[in-house]
């Protein structure tokens, strides 16, 4: 049982998760994935939770565990073409998840994900929180149309909200 972690977690508010990521600075991440997804035929999804609860966090639950409940609460995975993706902040832990549903992730893979998460979190160590999530979009937005590139029909399967988790 990691003692820091939980001490940090616990004492993690809301007015920091809103501080991060402010109404505007939603907005601009909407539009981001609004935008890019006319540019590739994959369906992203941005979630954002400031700290754990107190049963995941005796659980020992991991940011990568976290963010694959996450996936699945909110389907990204019910896509027609199996091609959700999922980028999950973990403020209280500063960790950024991608989870990819299979149609992407066998072409993407891990190491791409590995990387436009690192740039990210670059960015957010330095309190550019919307800076890092639109970098990050940016880069999941050439990543996914390098193997799905954009088709006529786009169809919007999924919500380009954000979603702040609490």
């Amino acid at each position: 049982m990691d003692i820091k972690r939980i001490i940090e977690h616990l004492f993690f508010t809301d007015w920091q998760t809103h501080r991060a990521f402010s109404k505007e600075s939603l907005r601009a991440i909407e539009k981001a994935i609004h935008e890019s997804e006319q540019l590739h035929g994959g369906e992203i999804r941005f979630a954002i939770e400031g700290s754990l609860d107190g049963f995941r966090l005796l659980k020992g639950q991991s940011s990568r565990e976290r963010a694959i409940e996450v996936f699945s609460q909110l389907r990204v995975w019910d896509t027609e073409r199996n091609n959700g993706v999922l980028i999950y902040v973990l403020l209280a832990d500063h960790a950024v998840e991608i989870v990819a549903d299979r149609g992407i992730h066998t072409k993407v893979g891990d190491e791409s994900w590995h990387s436009i998460c690192q740039e990210m979190q670059s960015n957010f160590s330095k309190s550019q929180f919307e800076k890092g999530a639109l970098t990050g979009i940016a880069a999941l937005a050439i990543a996914i149309s390098n193997h799905f590139p954009s088709n006529e029909t786009f169809v919007n399967d999924l919500s380009d909200t954000p979603v702040m988790l609490t």
